[in-house]
């Protein structure tokens, strides 16, 4: 099994729900990122979701649009990102890695580099924002030849088809977009989600992680009880954003705590 269904198996035998914290990768700095990731899962993180910055984030809203900026200024690329998979795994071979970001970066390295490099350093699966299934057939190729799980978006405009579509390629877990908009927008609607949820149990057996405007330990634990796991992005990196370099592990650990507590209880 890889790390991602070991880890769901486990907490599915605990009847617990994934926490599944984002950070951008280099913001705030490229020397802060593997700490930062290690605080992550000292504090309970699941998994971790490490973006990959990008000059056009169209799915991020101001916030992690802001992180890339700086991640960018700081000199990362995707090759430094992989590097610093390979820096967290001296330490942790447990905690599954899902590198999140866009197109561009990995068909300017190829997919077969990419998912080579990918299964190399240690990473467990990739969800690229702008691959939808029907264009994702070569880099779905290459990841599963190198057991790099690919991950799909679905949102609540998705269709039928398109949900069946996703449930048949995809691999580890499914992450489904709670709203209709960017990363961070405040509007979500729990019964909005608790109304999808049947259609898409009904095709993907796979758990299923809610994110994109759960900014609360409240609202985290109110939407874990519809799902598998629950994604939280903006608002971790809200408070890399505001955090001093000496504190933002620190900041960081406290409010991933705080979410870790609110899902169990």
């Amino acid at each position: 099994m890889s790390r991602i269904d070991t880890v769901f198996a486990k907490l599915q035998q605990q009847k617990r729900k994934a926490l599944i914290p984002f950070i951008t990768a280099g913001d705030p700095s490229q020397q802060l990122t593997v700490p930062l990731m290690h605080a992550l899962v000292q504090a309970g993180a699941d998994v971790i979701e490490l973006g990959v910055p990008f000059s056009d984030p169209m799915a991020d809203g101001p916030t992690i649009q802001r992180a890339s900026e700086r991640a960018l200024a700081n000199g990362m690329s995707l090759r430094g990102v992989l590097g610093m998979v390979a820096e967290f795994r001296k330490q942790d071979t447990a905690t599954p890695v899902v590198l999140m970001g866009y197109g561009n970066p990995i068909e300017a390295m190829g997919w077969e580099t990419f998912a080579q490099r990918c299964a190399e350093v240690g990473v467990d699966g990739a969800l690229t924002v702008d691959f939808p299934p029907e264009e994702s057939h070569e880099a779905f190729e290459h990841l599963q030849r190198h057991n790099i799980a690919p991950i799909f978006l679905l949102a609540p405009t998705t269709n039928e088809a398109r949900i069946a579509q996703v449930a048949k390629l995809a691999r580890g877990y499914v992450y489904y977009v709670s709203l209709k908009g960017v990363t961070g927008a405040g509007n979500l609607d729990l019964s909005a989600i608790e109304q999808k949820m049947p259609q898409l149990r009904k095709h993907i057996k796979l758990p299923i992680g809610v994110g994109f405007g759960i900014r609360d330990a409240a609202t985290a634990k109110a939407v874990s009880a519809l799902c598998d796991g629950v994604v939280v992005g903006s608002r971790i990196v809200q408070e890399v954003e505001k955090s001093g370099a000496q504190d933002v592990a620190a900041n960081v650990g406290k409010l991933v705590k705080e979410l870790r507590q609110a899902i169990d209880q």
